[in-house]
């Protein structure tokens, strides 16, 4: 056998076998999410919210990254470590919390935990990650828009809606400025801050993960149902209308401490200018179905001030709340649409 070819084969032999010794010292995806599941449990990854609190200035970003990335697992919380299931870059394991199942998510870069997330598997009921819910709200939709032009009930709060609008033009427009100013204001923070808005939207992403909305995005019609599910329970009824009840003002608090919020993590300074303007329509319906809410709690308060009774200004609330649920409905259908099929799926 000539040198040069000897040389080659022993050569050959040695690579393969130093390949072969590395796939052992290589942990597995399952054996690197296992263990930081288990130091994750113990407590000993999550940075606490007093260490956040107390980072300088200059950490603060990396601090509030860090948190959200490995979010303290909640009190109570059983994983099953001895059931994963490995889908490419991600772990999933059982979790239970209570009665309450889920699983607990690791997200993966190579031998690196990205983050970790506990998904609840029941947050979001099932018809509102279903075709059949979502083909309701279409129908719903069309129905709806068609009503309104005729005179029937739809049409009737609807106009009285429009008509308290018009009556309270000056309020009404001085809200819009308001909510939308802090929206517009935490844009422009987040130029000043990249890097500590990048962390807020990592953390808003990672909420909106929580409740198990990731499990829609496989169709429109699965995810105009969530998306609408989620926005008029969580965004209009529990954090709107009920803190309207209570004279308006936590809901005008509520929602402009979002607004600035939603501005800072959702700049064009963190997303490319095409996508931004793409998913602004979405934004400001989004936020005007929230500001309708809102104004209906000012005109609850402003019912008990003028002496008009509390039934009078409920009345306002109310009709306040089926015009945001209208507009709340038009921005989950852009909405569906635009991660569907303009985005391609990339919510």
């Amino acid at each position: 056998m000539p040198k040069n070819l000897a040389a080659l084969e022993s050569f050959n032999w040695v690579r393969w076998a130093w390949l072969f010794l590395l796939s052992f010292a290589l942990a597995s995806p399952e054996e690197v999410a296992r263990g930081f599941v288990a130091r994750w449990l113990a407590g000993e990854v999550s940075p606490s919210l007093r260490e956040v609190l107390a980072s300088p200035p200059e950490d603060l970003p990396q601090a509030l990254d860090r948190l959200f990335a490995y979010p303290p697992p909640p009190r109570g919380l059983r994983v099953n470590l001895e059931a994963p299931l490995v889908e490419g870059d991600r772990v999933r394991f059982p979790a239970t919390l209570g009665e309450e199942g889920g699983e607990v998510v690791v997200y993966l870069r190579g031998e690196e935990v990205e983050r970790v997330a506990f998904v609840r598997k029941d947050l979001l009921p099932a018809f509102a990650k279903s075709e059949a819910g979502g083909l309701f709200l279409l129908l719903l939709g069309v129905y709806w828009a068609s009503a309104l032009w005729g005179r029937g009930a739809l049409a009737r709060l609807f106009r009285e809606a429009l008509a308290l609008l018009r009556q309270e033009r000056r309020l009404y427009l001085g809200l819009n400025l308001l909510l939308y100013g802090l929206f517009a204001l935490g844009s422009l923070l987040a130029f000043l801050e990249p890097g500590l808005a990048r962390a807020v939207q990592k953390g808003i992403g990672g909420a909106l993960e929580v409740i198990g909305l990731e499990e829609a995005l496989g169709g429109f019609l699965p995810l105009l149902a969530a998306i609408y599910y989620w926005n008029l329970t969580q965004g209009l009824v529990l954090t709107t209308l009920l803190p309207g009840l209570f004279l308006g003002l936590p809901a005008l608090l509520l929602n402009a401490s979002r607004y600035l919020l939603f501005g800072f993590a959702l700049s064009p300074a963190l997303l490319p200018l095409h996508l931004y303007l793409l998913h602004l329509p979405t934004l400001v319906l989004e936020l005007q179905a929230y500001i309708l809410g809102t104004f209906g709690g000012v005109l609850l308060l402003l019912s008990l001030l003028r002496r008009e009774g509390f039934r009078v200004g409920l009345g306002r609330l109310l009709r306040m709340g089926y015009l945001g649920a209208f507009v709340l409905l038009l921005a989950a259908l852009y909405e569906a649409v635009e991660v569907v099929f303009l985005l391609g799926g990339r919510g």
